[in-house]
């Protein structure tokens, strides 16, 4: 008889130590799972934190742009009022050139002079600087070539003539100097083998 009660003790435990087993293996489960959820959150996170910061500096590389093309359109954005005010200037200078060689009464002359002058130097104020050519060596970027004289007595490549003043708005050249550039004379190869 005690070998029963025993045996029935046995399985009354028995079932409490399966409920254990079995809450004990629900345990390691879940924390299984969690632990598989906290990698899966973590990688959520680390994607959302990714996506956060590329928009976080798509959104600086955003600001930067528009404020960079805030400060060229204040800078540059009476380019094409200035552009179109050089040809005054040109007529103005055109008109002092040709009276200087003809009978002009001399008010007038100080008149257009004075205008001129005016004329400049509000446009300078707004960044406008004419290009010096004259005497200097060629550059393409700021100086337009119109034709090409031979001389021997200045170094080649080098300004001979301004035919149109070229000037600059800001850093930006606004109209490039029309001019005459200077080549070396091409020798006959007869009068070199003569010499």
């Amino acid at each position: 008889m005690q070998k029963r009660e025993s045996d029935k003790n046995q399985l009354i435990s028995q079932p409490e130590e399966t409920e254990d087993k079995i809450s004990e293996h629900a345990m390691t489960s879940d924390t299984r799972l969690s632990s598989e959820e906290s990698d899966k959150m973590a990688d959520e996170l680390r994607q959302i934190n990714d996506k956060y910061l590329r928009l976080y500096a798509e959104f600086e590389n955003y600001k930067k742009r528009v404020s960079k093309d805030k400060e060229e359109l204040i800078k540059y954005g009476n380019e094409n009022l200035i552009y179109q005010l050089l040809s005054v200037i040109d007529s103005l200078e055109l008109a002092l050139k040709h009276a200087s060689n003809e009978d002009v009464p001399a008010g007038f002359m100080q008149g257009v002079e004075f205008t001129l002058k005016e004329l400049k130097k509000i446009l300078g104020k707004f960044g406008l600087s004419a290009i010096d050519a004259e005497g200097k060596p060629f550059d393409p970027s700021v100086h337009h070539a119109m034709t090409v004289i031979e001389r021997d007595d200045i170094e080649e490549n080098t300004v001979v003539e301004e035919m149109r003043k070229g000037y600059m708005l800001q850093n930006k050249v606004l109209r490039p100097a029309l001019v005459t550039v200077s080549k070396r004379p091409a020798y006959n190869t007869e009068e070199s083998e003569k010499e």
